[in-house]
């Protein structure tokens, strides 16, 4: 079980009152991402309590009838994955840092410079974002929140969405390793296999990733991959 000095207390209200358990906070917090956590490294105990600093504890026959079960360990889940978990000072830390570098990640991969049409380095866009102040939501995932991030940088940097269907001939003795890396980085528009067996496609890309699919490509195919921008939009 986790030390108890080391413990948050996480709630979820449910017909007007209030049910808490006591847990870590990081443990706590990958288990609500979905990731394999025992729950003796989550929970500090299986007891919920009405109020935990108190140790008032919730009555069985309610939790039954509120949660649908008796098993506690199972209703210490449910608070966990439905209910308010603080984190600790250091762990908001490290949850908007990563936040952060997603969201300038996902800024890098899908948005170009439109004076030379190529995307921005990520270092350039985390600059960005601190020289305008964006504050990052811990509450709201990186995928909600790039187009404000980009509304505020667009200030300073110039920035245009771009997707582009690139043309790619590929050699036959490296169809094989290179076609799923095709289809892995964009959406494959099209697909002509040629009677010497080498390969035509069309793949759709975010421009921003157009330079690292080219060198990814190039690696498996020793450098002799075609690619063309057929059109933009």
């Amino acid at each position: 079980m986790v030390n108890l000095d080391k413990s948050v207390i996480a709630k979820l209200k449910r017909e007007g009152k209030v049910y808490e358990i006591l847990v870590n906070s990081e443990n706590a917090l990958e288990f609500r991402k979905g990731k394999s956590v025992s729950m003796g490294d989550v929970i500090v105990t299986d007891e919920i309590f009405y109020d935990a600093k108190k140790g008032t504890k919730a009555s069985e026959n309610e939790l039954k009838r509120i949660f649908g079960t008796d098993d506690k360990t199972e209703i210490c889940k449910i608070i966990i994955k439905e209910g308010a978990v603080p984190l600790t000072a250091e762990l908001m830390r490290k949850e908007l840092d990563a936040k952060r570098k997603q969201i300038v990640n996902l800024i890098h991969r899908n948005v170009v410079d439109p004076k030379t049409g190529k995307p921005h380095p990520p270092q350039r866009i985390d600059n960005a974002i601190t020289e305008v102040k964006v504050k990052i939501d811990e509450n709201k995932s990186a995928e909600q929140q790039v187009q404000d991030v980009i509304d505020q940088i667009r200030k300073i940097i110039p920035i245009k969405f771009e997707v582009r269907e690139i043309s790619v001939k590929i050699l036959p003795q490296y169809t094989g390793r290179a076609f799923p890396i095709i289809k892995q980085f964009g959406k494959l528009l099209g697909e002509n296999w040629q009677n010497d067996g080498s390969l035509l496609a069309s793949v759709e890309i975010p421009a921003g990733i157009q330079e690292e699919f080219e060198i990814v490509l190039n690696k498996i195919v020793k450098g002799t991959a075609e690619t063309k921008i057929v059109k933009t939009k």
